[in-house]
């Protein structure tokens, strides 16, 4: 499966973006999606994964009630709707997609769990 990120730009503290995240070569409806992000000098870090069934979601903790993931299997897209975003939160985003249909709680944060990645797109939020 290939995976086109798009969405990012530059945006005033405060505002919001919506990333996508579009799959070609198969069907995702039975693939659990993450995004990731990587800032400037910094590790690549876990912030947000939908099950293949969208039921179970999870985020990392400086994201949670700002950032909602969802898909739309349909249209074989996920998306990170991103809202007060803080200059923290730049850095280029990536989605990524797991084999399996299924988070396992203790592994989905982990990079290494998911086999497919997309190219990423970049999130510059100014101060």
């Amino acid at each position: 499966v290939q995976l086109q990120a798009s969405g990012g730009g530059l945006v005033q503290a405060g505002g919001s973006l919506r990333l996508s995240c579009t799959a070609s070569g198969r069907t995702i409806a039975n693939l659990a999606i993450g995004w990731f992000r990587q800032a400037p000098g910094k590790e690549r870090e876990f912030v947000a994964a939908i099950s293949g069934s969208g039921r179970t979601t999870y985020y990392t903790d400086s994201v949670k009630g700002r950032f909602t993931i969802s898909r739309d299997n349909a249209k074989n897209t996920l998306y990170l709707q991103m809202s007060s975003l803080k200059p923290e939160d730049t850095a280029v985003y990536y989605c990524a997609a797991d084999g399996r249909p299924v988070l396992h709680s203790t592994t989905y944060s982990r990079p290494s769990t998911y086999d497919y990645w997309g190219q990423g797109t970049l999130v510059t939020v100014s101060s």
